[in-house]
């Protein structure tokens, strides 16, 4: 090969070098051989050009960057972490601007549910006011338990008397009103019901025909569809047979979905004065023909109104009087012994209703002349008995005996006539 064939070669592989490659003769021990600069293995591991010939060949990040170095000294770099995964990941201040959080109230078990709900139901009984039921029921998160509300009100109700079951139907009612529980629910409530009639009984033993008519009123209310008792009346058991037919007995009546508004009755104080004292006045002359005393107790208990129990001293006393008989009058003081001995009769309603008595004995002799001697002897007994103290035995009113013409009513000197 000819040396010039040998300069044409080299020069094809000529680049352009930049200043750190730039020969310096004065400095460079470099050689120079056909045109071609030629470096020592020294001032290649000097050169800071990169191989793949990108870059200045400076320091990274002013002398702070590199991989597996701390950073420049003196750098302080902010904490930014998106990565939900990452352990210093913070979702207050690391959330997304549209990100939106809401709150999300568990749902409670059927027995956290029966240890909220029952304390609930309690309570409305002792008030009866049915928004504060609807506002904290609304304040669960019971969507799968909403059956459960009528099951705890009706077997709740089961304890109580017409009053409180009266307050359970119009319960049921305004929860249906206000759409926290739905037809469906009560459905499934009341299946729930037939289904536990047997261990409800144990406590209620009238609990199937207590039941029917719950159901009957929920269809008075236009809560429940009256297919619900033809459709269910197909495979019952015994006793489920019992609540359905009683149910179906009410609402087959005449006027019987009119009627079912008052299917539990007047409740407690809420009856008029005049239908407990005719209720009372039936009470004690049934039992002065059965003397039946449990069948007595029973019916003061059913009447619920224990502040008007004193009417109870005075229209029995009344009837004994009318009775007029020993036995009668016996049988009155056996009455309100038994009722005061269980507590039915305090001390202060049977002191009320004899000085009742006292008070109106100018009005009651009108209609028994004998008042006064039938008063007389029952007092005796009843003081006897200890049900009244001597005290008021001797505060009772008596007749005055009457004044005859030879005890002076003419003997009065006659007036002076008067002189003109």
């Amino acid at each position: 090969m000819t040396n010039g064939a040998l300069q044409k070669k080299f020069h094809k592989s000529n680049r352009t070098r930049s200043k750190s490659e730039s020969h310096h003769p004065s400095n460079d021990k470099s050689k120079e051989l056909y045109g071609v600069v030629v470096k020592s293995a020294k001032d290649r591991a000097h050169d800071r050009k990169p191989k793949n010939l990108k870059g200045s060949g400076k320091p990274k990040k002013a002398g702070g960057g590199g991989k597996g170095t701390w950073g420049k000294n003196g750098a302080v770099y902010e904490e930014e972490s998106n990565d939900p995964d990452d352990p210093n990941y913070d979702s207050e201040t690391d959330k997304p601007e549209n990100m939106v959080l809401q709150e999300v109230i568990p749902d409670l078990t059927s027995a956290q549910f029966d240890e909220v709900v029952t304390p609930l139901i309690q309570e409305f009984f002792e008030d009866g006011l049915t928004d504060e039921v609807v506002i904290s029921l609304k304040e669960l998160n019971i969507t799968h338990l909403t059956h459960r509300i009528i099951y705890l009100v009706v077997s709740l109700a089961f304890e109580k008397k017409g009053a409180q079951r009266e307050l359970a139907s119009v319960l049921l009612s305004d929860l249906y009103g206000e759409r926290v529980i739905f037809e469906q629910d009560l459905e499934l409530g009341f299946q729930a019901l037939l289904n536990a009639i047997d261990e409800l009984k144990l406590d209620t033993p009238d609990a199937a025909q207590v039941l029917g008519q719950f159901m009957a009123r929920c269809i008075a209310d236009d809560c429940l569809n009256p297919s619900y008792i033809r459709e269910h009346l197909e495979h019952p058991t015994e006793i489920q047979r019992v609540a359905l037919n009683t149910a179906n007995k009410y609402l087959q009546m005449k006027h019987g979905i009119v009627r079912l508004d008052n299917v539990w009755g007047f409740g407690g104080g809420t009856r008029p004065v005049k239908t407990l004292i005719k209720e009372i006045i039936l009470m004690v002359k049934e039992y002065l023909s059965s003397r039946d005393a449990a069948e007595a107790e029973r019916c003061v208990i059913d009447l619920d109104v224990p502040h008007f129990h004193h009417e109870i001293v005075y229209e029995a006393v009344q009837i004994a009087f009318e009775n007029g008989t020993s036995n009668g009058m016996n049988a009155i003081v056996d009455l309100l012994k038994h009722l005061y001995d269980c507590g039915m009769l305090t001390v202060d309603q049977m002191t009320t209703g004899y000085k009742r008595v006292f008070e109106n004995m100018s009005d009651i002799v009108l209609d028994i002349p004998l008042a006064y001697k039938h008063l007389d002897t029952l007092l005796d007994k009843s003081c006897r008995a200890g049900i009244i103290s001597l005290t008021m035995r001797q505060s009772a009113p008596s007749r005055g005996r009457k004044r005859f013409v030879s005890e002076g009513d003419f003997g009065m000197s006659s007036p002076r006539p008067l002189v003109a």
